[in-house]
């Protein structure tokens, strides 16, 4: 995929990394040609920055999202990158690709049942192509766990435990913007575990048939249980006082302030908002069991506000068990003004540790009656456990050999965020849902029968003791 006219839907702070990548190591797969985005000032931010990585002045001219269509036309568009809030999804692929572009979409696909079937029909209708950008699929450590499964070592996962915790900087960012609104984010379930739902269907190569979910607001808010800890609260991150680790300073982050703090004229968007002030309305305790079509169980929580940040995957199957830990923020140590990096796992060289919690990946593979073993998981090099670097090449390159088949489509992210969906809809009237139910608008298990196939490389180099 070489000379393509690229348009970028929504210029946010996650638009920079697709942006970047066309103004630098895959400069040489098109260009950017259009701006689809409302606010003026977040555009011209990424357009002064284009001319400055491509050391020339650049004509990108903004659309409005109305005008979607007469963009494409008028600037011959060919790929349309969606990275605009969630709850437009749906509506911008399904325009993009009856306009006639092919989409890349960051995650979640979509936030409702609703937009899966309106994706879905689009795809159907048009045979338009569409990337889902799972990062997380590239990062070594999760394509290591996969190579583990895909191998037979354990045998058949009759059940797996994921545990994501997202630490007092990170977790409580999302209680800051856009995505405290349910109505725009479809809450954490789909926002945020979209990514780790899609790393289970993908380890499993299957699909989910039932989800069971409970949680609720526990700990952000006005009612939650750091309202109290944290004092009486300014309704703006910069308004408040110095060494607040509860706020975030816009002023004090060049690229924040200019997207973000310098724009706000244009469309009254409020990035800095208390999380502890009314208006809140997804979760930040999270726990949800889910039944996959072969038979497997999952059983996955999600907390918003842990003094530390990572995962921990343990796999049981038939002849032994497998266990992932990742650490991406052992401790959340501020500097002098309280600040500290929102996403340590979007920025490889920050991020504390100690000797009890130290930072890395760790995957260990134990069969029955045997020693366990370190599986050695390649370093990675980038953001998101160098899964972005990755992701890119795929996304503007084009998939060479890969044997874990880590390109995403549009029926992966509907596997993703079915299970979100499923969720939400638990949480409120207390029972389990059936994914079929839904009517997505497709069935979650095509292609699936084949069962978790030969994606695996076979065992890596091991670190510690142990015998295959």
């Amino acid at each position: 995929m070489t000379n393509r006219r690229y348009a970028v839907a929504g210029t946010g702070h996650r638009a920079g990394m697709y942006i970047n990548a066309l103004t630098g190591a895959h400069a040489d797969a098109g260009e950017i040609v259009a701006w689809c985005e409302p606010n003026p000032g977040r555009a011209q931010f990424h357009a002064q920055s284009v001319a400055r990585d491509l050391g020339r002045d650049v004509d990108i001219p903004r659309y409005d999202p109305a005008d979607l269509e007469r963009m494409i036309a008028e600037r011959s568009v060919d790929v349309v990158v969606v990275t605009s809030p969630d709850h437009a999804h749906a509506d911008l692929v399904t325009r993009a690709m009856r306009a006639g572009a092919d989409v890349v979409v960051e995650k979640p696909l979509t936030t409702s049942a609703e937009g899966c079937r309106a994706i879905t029909g689009a795809v159907a209708e048009t045979g338009r192509s569409l990337i889902m950008t799972f990062n997380y699929r590239y990062a070594p450590r999760n394509s290591s766990l996969r190579e583990v499964i895909a191998s037979g070592e354990i045998g058949e996962v009759t059940s797996i435990h994921f545990e994501w915790v997202l630490d007092t900087v990170h977790g409580a960012d999302y209680f800051r913007r856009w995505h405290r609104d349910k109505a725009n984010s479809g809450g954490l379930l789909i926002h945020k575990s979209s990514h780790h739902f899609d790393l289970v269907n993908w380890w499993l190569q299957d699909a989910p048939r039932r989800v069971y979910a409970s949680g609720g607001l526990k700990f952000y808010g006005p009612d939650g249980a750091g309202a109290a800890q944290a004092g009486q609260r300014p309704a703006r991150g910069r308004d408040a006082e110095p060494g607040d680790n509860w706020s975030i300073d816009l002023a004090a982050d060049p690229r924040l302030k200019a997207l973000y703090l310098d724009s706000e004229h244009h469309d009254s968007y409020i990035r800095d908002q208390d999380v502890f002030a009314p208006g809140i309305t997804i979760e930040d305790n999270l726990a949800v069991v889910v039944d996959y079509r072969r038979g497997a169980t999952l059983t996955y929580s999600l907390n918003a506000h842990s003094p530390w940040e990572g995962y921990r995957v343990s796999v049981n199957g038939t002849k032994g068990r497998a266990e992932l830990q990742v650490v991406e923020r052992g401790a959340v140590l501020t500097d002098a003004n309280g600040r500290a990096v929102v996403d340590p796992s979007a920025k490889p060289d920050v991020g504390g540790g100690d000797d009890l919690r130290p930072r890395g990946d760790h995957l260990i593979v134990q069969k029955h009656w045997q020693e366990a073993h370190e599986y050695r998981i390649p370093e990675g090099v980038g953001g998101h456990g160098g899964g972005d670097a990755i992701l890119l090449r795929d996304v503007f390159d084009g998939s060479g050999e890969d044997p874990l088949g880590r390109r995403a489509g549009y029926l992966d992210g509907v596997r993703a965020v079915c299970v979100g969906i499923a969720g939400n809809i638990s949480l409120t009237s207390g029972s389990a849902v059936l994914v079929d139910d839904l009517d997505l608008g497709v069935d979650v298990g095509a292609g699936l029968d084949a069962g978790a196939g030969s994606a695996g490389t076979g065992d890596r180099e091991r670190v510690g003791g142990g015998v295959a």
